[in-house]
């Protein structure tokens, strides 16, 4: 299967378990691989049969700003099912990356990554 990719969304939240997390925020960045099929966008030259990249990246920001998520997993189930909302795409994985969590030792970084599929 085809699949769009955009790297590194990123945005300023207020998510996490810590009440620090939820006062503070932090930055926050995103990875999406979008599985679906390009080739009748590409044989037409049509936006209208694919997804436009700067819509999907303003869904992103939005989500990752408009509500506080106690856990990354759960902003990344909220990214991928916002994408499933697309007709066109079949299968999404989401990787949400929180480069500056509380922890209390070096590390380089902090990420969940889930595919989810239509059906």
């Amino acid at each position: 299967m085809d699949r769009i990719l955009i790297r590194d969304i990123e945005f300023y939240g207020y998510h996490g378990v810590l009440p620090e997390e939820k006062r503070l925020g932090q930055r926050f960045a995103v990875d999406l691989d979008l599985y679906l099929a390009l080739a009748p966008a590409g044989q037409e030259d049509n936006l209208e049969r694919t997804v436009n990249y700067a819509e999907i990246v303003e869904k992103v920001v939005t989500l990752g700003q408009a509500k506080s998520f106690n856990l990354i997993e759960a902003l990344a189930e909220a990214i991928a099912a916002e994408m499933l909302c697309y007709p066109v795409i079949e299968k999404v994985r989401v990787l949400v990356k929180k480069p500056q969590a509380p922890i209390p030792r070096p590390f380089g970084l902090v990420a969940v990554e889930i595919e989810r599929s239509r059906g």
